[in-house]
Parts: C-alpha cells; structure tokens; sequence
C-alpha cells in the first residue's frame, strides 16, 4: 500500500486538493484496506460496494460516506487508472441542517470565560473577522493591517486569499497581547518553537469555555465564523459583503444564512394575526 499511498498523495497535490482533503481521502482508503487485509491494486468494484454499503450500516454521518466515495473513486479511477464502474451506488443526499448560532450575549460570556489572553484572543479574532479556526491559527503578525483596519487571510480555504475586517476593540486587545506575548512570525504561536498554535487547542479551549459559560447549545469553534455572518447580516450588511469577507465562491453558501436572520422575521406580521385583527364584518 506504501507505493500507491505515495501515487495518490502526489495525484492530490498536483490537483491542489487541501491538506484536509488529502488526509480525509487517504484516512478512508486506509478504512477500506484494512477491511480486506490486501492492497486495492487486487480488489475493484464488489469490494468498494462492500465496504461503502459497511458503512451505510455503521450509521456513520451521510459526509463521511460521501468522502468514503470521492477517496475511493479518486483511487481507481485517477492513481490506478482503472474503470470506475459503482457509478450505480446511490450517493447519500447531503443534510441540509442550519447552523447554529450564538448570540451577542452568549459570546459576550464564553469570551468572558477564557482567562487566557492568548486563547481568548484566536476566540475574539474567530467571531469578529469570521475566519475558521484554521485560518485563525495561521496568521502571521504581518497579516493585521492597522492601517486600513483589515485582517489578510493567507491561503484559506480553496487556496484563495482575501481580506476581512479588524475590530477596533480586537486591535486594542492585540496590542496588549503583543506587548506580553511578543509574537515573532505566528501571531500565535504554539509550544513548539517556530510553529503555530494547534486547531485541537483552540478547540479544546471553546469546549471549556463553553461549559464555564453555561452554554448548552451544540456548537463549536466554527460556530463563531456562523455567529458572525449571522450578525452582520441581522444588522443590514449586503449580503454580498458578507459572501467576500467569509470568503466564499459561491453565494449560494452565503445564502444560507437568510434562514437564520431574526430581523427580518421578527418584523413579518402573521397572518392569523393580520386576520383577526380586521374589523368584524357588518352584516345587514
């Protein structure tokens, strides 16, 4: 499996697939050897069938088999040059679930909840420049643009660059952190010398502060980035605005926050309650 694990890696790369999607891809093929005992190069089609329909009866999550299928298919059908023949797989239709979103109040505690200066900073930058946790942690000292009050994100997701907005209290509160931490390339910088902070620790510290603060939501990190958009889109931000800032491709992702804005829908009068306010009608 070394030498075709080594095949498909450099097939990636030369595609530009993300770091996560390599790893994602090669985690599954992984999955799909050890169900078998033997390399892919012996196996083909009823096998992949098997271990997608494996899968299916696990009950894991409906994106885990998608990317099951894109790994699997990418394996034959670009490393191996084989025939991909299990087109008839029914593919698992996506969830459609709305994110779920904090309010001002709730981030204004679980912000209050990290003590850690460093860690409460990589929070505050997460909600207030919309960024992932990765682009978070990627930043370098060079990347706050005081001047134009605007954040560079580097190579986010899709490999594109793009600028974001820098908070006036965010910047106040880096120059505080800057004065103890003294950062050097990484705004924030890890344990290890000469890298940056882990996702898993900033993840790590959400969950703590989550639970300190009371919040029993299902959220995450990302939930920042959702709080975000959600936010400026409440307080009549163009949506097309947003879709730049958040750094999205198509508006279509963007839109999906229409469903969550409260404004507009607190402003929407209902119709029973439009009807039974009409004067009774005077019969003759």
């Amino acid at each position: 499996m070394g030498e075709i694990r080594d095949q498909m890696t450099r097939a990636m790369e030369l595609r530009n697939f993300s770091p996560k999607t390599i790893k994602d891809y090669l985690w599954q093929v992984k999955s799909y050897v050890r169900m078998y005992g033997k390399s892919p190069a012996e196996m083909g089609e009823e096998e992949v069938t098997r271990y997608l329909h494996s899968l299916v009866q696990r009950k894991v999550s409906q994106s885990m088999v998608r990317i099951a299928y894109s790994a699997l298919k990418f394996l034959y059908k670009d490393t191996l040059q084989r025939e991909w023949k299990v087109e008839m797989f029914q593919r698992v239709k996506k969830e459609k679930r709305l994110p779920v979103v904090l309010s001002g109040q709730e981030i204004k505690s679980l912000l209050e909840a990290v003590k850690n200066l460093k860690h409460r900073m990589v929070l505050m930058i997460c909600y207030s420049a919309g960024l992932r946790v990765g682009e978070a942690v990627r930043l370098k000292v060079s990347d706050i643009d005081s001047q134009r009050m605007q954040i560079r994100v580097e190579q986010g997701k899709g490999k594109k660059d793009r600028y974001t907005l820098l908070s006036t209290i965010l910047l106040e509160q880096l120059r505080r952190y800057w004065k103890l931490y003294h950062p050097q390339e990484w705004l924030f910088a890890g344990r290890i010398p000469g890298k940056a902070l882990t996702e898993s620790s900033v993840q790590r510290t959400f969950i703590q502060a989550k639970k300190k603060a009371g919040i029993t939501k299902p959220v995450s990190v990302h939930s920042l980035r959702h709080s975000f958009a959600t936010h400026l889109l409440e307080s009549g931000t163009d949506i097309f605005v947003i879709q730049q800032l958040l750094g999205h491709s198509s508006l279509k992702t963007t839109s999906v926050y229409l469903h969550l804005q409260r404004a507009s829908i607190d402003k929407i009068v209902n119709p029973l309650d439009r009807l039974m306010a009409l004067p009774p009608q005077v019969r003759s």
